[in-house]
C-alpha cells in the first residue's frame, strides 16, 4: 500500500506540472503582458461610467486572476464606486482558479464565465437597487478621516513617490491598504530569491515543460521522440519540487495577493515576470495537492468506477460544499476544489457554485478596509451561487435522465 501510495505521489507530481502548470504558467503570462500594457484603463473606466459600474466591475472580476478584482476594492472606500459594483465584481472573479479551469477544461470555463457575468451583473444591479452597503457609507467619512496623514508623517514612510492604480501615494487609501509600521511593502532576503535569477530559471523550466506537455496533448510519446528515458517524469517531477522550493522560500505556500503587488506588476514588466512565476508556482503547488488527494481517494474507495458512482451519490452535497467553500478568501482551497472537478470528482454544478462564490484574493482589501462590508460582500456572492449551482444540478439530472 505504501510503495502504490508513493508511486501515486509521483504520478500525481509529474502530472500537475506537465498537465496544468505548465499550461497555467502560459496563460498567466499572457494576461499577464495584457495587464502591464493596458495599466488599469479598465479601472479608469470604471470611475468615470456611474450608470455601467457593475458591468464594468463584472468585466474586471472576469479577468483570469485576482488582480481586476482587487483594483475594485479601494475605489469602494474612496466611494468611487457602488456596494453593488462590488458585489457584481466578486460573484464574477474566480481567482487563480480560473488558470486552471483554463488549462484542462476551456470550454466550461467559457460556459462558467458566461453564466457568473450575467449573474455579476443582476446581482449588481440588485445590490444597488435595494440600496444594500452594510451601513459602511456612514462610517465612510470616519474612517478616512482616521487614515488620512500629514505630509511630514508621509515623508518618514518611505523616500519617494510610489505609483497606484485608483488612489494615489499618501492618500487614505494608500495608508490603509499598503503601510504597515515600515510604510511600503520592502522585499524580505526570501523575496529577493526569487527576484534575482530564480524566475529566470523557473520560466525556462515552464517553457521545456510546456513543450512536452504540448506533445502530451498530441498523444506522442515524448520517451520516445525526444529520445531521453524517464523525461517526462525527469521535467514533471523536478518542475513540482521546484514550485515547492519556490513557494517556501518565497514563504507564499498561503499566498494571497496584496493589492500593491498587483500595481507592481502593471508598472513593470520585470515584476510581471517575478510575480507570475511565484502564481504559477503557488496554483501548480495546489493542482499537485488535489491530484494527489483524488489519486488515494481513488486507491482507498476502490477504483473510478466506484468513484463515478460516489459522485452522483453526492452531488447535491458537493454543490452545497462548493458554494460554502467559496466563503473562504484566498485561492488555494478554491485552486483545489477546480483541480478535483477536472479530475472528474465533483460535478459542473458544484464547479458552477464554487466559481460563483468565491471571491478570491479580492476579499483581502476588502477586509482590509471594513469588515463588515467583506462579510455581507461574500454572504451575497454566496446567494446566487447557492441558486444557480442547484438548479444547474437538476437540470443535469434531467439531461441525464433523458438520456
Amino acid at each position: 500500500m505504501i510503495d502504490e501510495i508513493f508511486e501515486k505521489l509521483l504520478e500525481s507530481a509529474e502530472a500537475a506540472f506537465l498537465e496544468v502548470g505548465v499550461f497555467v504558467g502560459a496563460v498567466l503570462l499572457i494576461f499577464g503582458y495584457i495587464n502591464y500594457k493596458t495599466q488599469g484603463r479598465f479601472v479608469e473606466k470604471l470611475e468615470n461610467s456611474k450608470k455601467l459600474q457593475p458591468v464594468i466591475g463584472a468585466l474586471l472580476g472576469l479577468t483570469p486572476g485576482c488582480g481586476g478584482a482587487i483594483f475594485v476594492m479601494p475605489l469602494y472606500l474612496k466611494g468611487t464606486v457602488t456596494f453593488g459594483t462590488v458585489a457584481s465584481t466578486l460573484v464574477a472573479t474566480m481567482g487563480d482558479a480560473a488558470f486552471v479551469l483554463i488549462s484542462t477544461r476551456p470550454l466550461d470555463y467559457l460556459l462558467v464565465s458566461a453564466i457568473s457575468f450575467v449573474a455579476a451583473i443582476i446581482t449588481g444591479y440588485t445590490v444597488d437597487k435595494l440600496k444594500i452597503d452594510g451601513g459602511f457609507a456612514k462610517r465612510r467619512e470616519v474612517l478616512l478621516k482616521k487614515a488620512a496623514i500629514s505630509p511630514a508623517a508621509h515623508a518618514q514612510l518611505q523616500d519617494g513617490p510610489v505609483r497606484h492604480i485608483g488612489h494615489k501615494d499618501g492618500d487614505s487609501v494608500d495608508v490603509l491598504l499598503h503601510h504597515s509600521e515600515k510604510g511600503h511593502h520592502d522585499h524580505s532576503t526570501a523575496e529577493k530569491f526569487t527576484h534575482k535569477a530564480a524566475y529566470i530559471v523557473f520560466w525556462a523550466l515552464i517553457a521545456v515543460g510546456l513543450v512536452l506537455g504540448i506533445m502530451l496533448l498530441a498523444d506522442i510519446d515524448i520517451n520516445t521522440a525526444i529520445g531521453i528515458p524517464g523525461i517526462g517524469a525527469i521535467i514533471g517531477i523536478g518542475g513540482t519540487l521546484f514550485c515547492i522550493v519556490y513557494m517556501v522560500v518565497g514563504r507564499r505556500i498561503f499566498k494571497n495577493e496584496e493589492h500593491e503587488t498587483s500595481e507592481h506588476k502593471l508598472f513593470s514588466f520585470k515584476e510581471t515576470l517575478v510575480h507570475n512565476a511565484q502564481d504559477t508556482a503557488f496554483v501548480s503547488l495546489w493542482v499537485f495537492v488535489a491530484y494527489f488527494i483524488y489519486e488515494v481517494f481513488v486507491v482507498f474507495i476502490g477504483g473510478e468506477a466506484v468513484m463515478a458512482g460516489w459522485m452522483m451519490a453526492t452531488g447535491l452535497a458537493a454543490v452545497i460544499i462548493g458554494a460554502v467553500l467559496g466563503l473562504i478568501p484566498g485561492c488555494g482551497p478554491q485552486v483545489i476544489f477546480v483541480s478535483l472537478y477536472a479530475r472528474g470528482m465533483v460535478p459542473f454544478a458544484a464547479l458552477l457554485a464554487n466559481a460563483i462564490s468565491q471571491d478570491g484574493d479580492a476579499l483581502f482589501p476588502l477586509l482590509a478596509i471594513d469588515r463588515r462590508s467583506s462579510l455581507i460582500a461574500t454572504v451575497i456572492t454566496t446567494i446566487p451561487a447557492l441558486l444557480l449551482g442547484i438548479g444547474a444540478y437538476y437540470i443535469e439530472m434531467l439531461i441525464r435522465g433523458a438520456l
